[in-house]
């Protein structure tokens, strides 16, 4: 005990991981203040001991032995809307559920979040993955946040453009992927906005229900569906529900080098999307497929989803270590198929990982 801040022992992580699997941390807080934050900060620098930052718990892999660290997990709360001129700040700290504050902007008819209904995980977790799906991400709406400087201690605001958002990636993952942790996060929404339909798969279900000028509560209900029939919503009776969702980020190549892969598929109509850079995403869910992958597939207590195979799925019995070893059979076989390293897009905590030993 610190003050208002409790250190447990020996906590167990699978249980607040939607994998399922991995050993305890060895110390844990849960913090529901951001002065919690701070004193378990301060608490492990005294002692030497390493941090990790736990969210939702949608997007990790914890290792079979545990970790000899201290784990924040972020329980803030709260949200705050500010509306000027048609649009709508909307500030929500790191630990509100995700897919609850679309819902809320959603029934005030703010537009800008719809297509990112379903998702797991907590809204401090967002601008670090730059979250996204059919046609949104948070970078489009994101115009700062406020997070804790692990390096000086200090509370900081960025701007957007300090974040070096790209796609699935920014400077909280990739560049400095220790020194930040977020404490809440303010989105620019439009309200009375339409709804964002630039996805083709959203646009055929839409159609499908005979909705040509969909409302935002419709594109939300269509993307949750369409969610829902890949298993990528938290269902507890689902049997592929114990996943990090999408397993592998989709490649964006040189549009050369993805010429050479419809080549090598001998599909011209490989599924493919010009990138601003000029580059192209390819869908690793189909080179997976074309890598001779098939939904369902298991070894052991490790898949992937009945329902998509971009999820690796657990089931009774599993262990991090099976599911390293899996997510390694299909990263190795797209890149001998195709010559395309698919990379992860959950995080690895502790001694497990794709490039580890079988």
């Amino acid at each position: 005990m610190q003050g208002a801040m409790t250190v447990l022992e020996r906590v167990s992580l699978a249980s607040r991981t939607t994998l399922g699997v991995g050993g305890p941390a060895r110390w844990l807080v849960k913090a529901r203040q951001e002065a919690e934050i701070l004193d378990a900060l301060d608490w492990a620098a005294a002692r030497g001991v390493p941090v990790r930052v736990l969210g939702g718990g949608s997007n990790v892999v914890v290792a079979d032995e545990g970790l000899e660290a201290l784990v924040i997990q972020v329980a803030l709360r709260g949200r705050e809307a500010r509306e000027a001129a048609g649009t709508v700040d909307l500030t929500a700290a790191a630990g509100e559920p995700w897919d609850e504050l679309v819902g809320h902007a959603v029934e005030r008819g703010w537009a800008g979040l719809e297509c990112l209904s379903g998702i797991p995980g907590l809204v401090g977790a967002t601008p670090i993955q730059n979250v996204g799906a059919y046609g949104q991400d948070v970078s489009q709406t994101v115009t700062g946040l406020r997070a804790v400087d692990r390096a000086s201690r200090r509370v900081v605001t960025l701007a957007a453009s300090e974040c070096r958002f790209g796609y699935r990636d920014s400077l909280f993952r990739s560049v400095e992927p220790d020194r930040f942790l977020v404490l809440d996060v303010t989105y620019r929404l439009r309200a009375g906005g339409a709804p964002a339909v630039r996805y083709a798969e959203l646009g055929r279900h839409l159609e499908g229900r005979g909705l040509s000028a969909p409302s935002l509560a419709q594109v939300r209900e269509s993307v949750i569906e369409i969610r829902r029939a890949k298993s990528m919503v938290l269902d507890p009776g689902d049997p592929n529900r114990r996943s990090c969702g999408s397993f592998f980020v989709n490649p964006v190549l040189a549009a050369a080098d993805a010429a050479r892969v419809a080549a090598l598929a001998g599909d011209a109509g490989m599924p493919r999307w010009p990138e601003p850079d000029g580059r192209v995403k390819l869908s690793a869910a189909w080179l997976i497929e074309r890598a001779g992958f098939r939904r369902g597939e298991r070894a052991g207590a490790v898949g992937l989803s009945t329902r998509h195979t971009l999820a690796i799925v657990c089931h009774d019995g599993a262990r991090a270590g099976d599911v390293a070893g899996f997510a390694r059979r299909v990263r190795d076989g797209v890149a001998e198929r195709f010559g395309v390293r698919l990379a992860p897009e959950p995080v690895f905590w502790g001694p497990v990982s794709l490039d580890a030993p079988a």
